[in-house]
């Protein structure tokens, strides 16, 4: 079955960079749309920056300018790269994905990966 694993999280200083992956592992499918969500303690889960098959970019106006995302079709994966980071971007990043095979399209998401920002 399909599987998202994310890895790269971690703690950092704030001013500090961070860059984290997600890989779609499985066969028998194709990825469409890839994106990045995060929920701080306490909080909702929000958009942080979506990545089309197009190479089309979406960002939060919160982390425009600071974040980069990006994906690896060949490898089924897609990054963040994470700049200038600060203590408000503590939370917990989790992948998501669109994913097709021959007889279904579903939306999977992967378990989550923690991210620490410290002051």
């Amino acid at each position: 079955q399909v599987q998202l694993v994310e890895s790269g999280g971690g703690l950092v200083q704030a001013g500090g960079s961070l860059r984290i992956s997600c890989a779609a592992s499985g066969n028998g499918f194709s990825i469409n749309n890839m994106g990045w969500y995060r929920q701080a303690q306490g909080k909702q889960r929000d958009l942080v920056a979506t990545i089309t098959n197009g190479d089309r970019t979406n960002y939060a106006d919160s982390v425009k300018g600071r974040f980069t995302i990006s994906r690896d079709n060949a490898q089924n994966t897609v990054f963040l790269q994470m700049n200038g980071l600060k203590p408000e971007d503590t939370a917990v990043y989790y992948c998501n994905a669109v994913v097709k095979s021959s007889a279904w399209i579903k939306t999977f998401w992967g378990q989550g990966t923690q991210v620490t920002v410290s002051s």
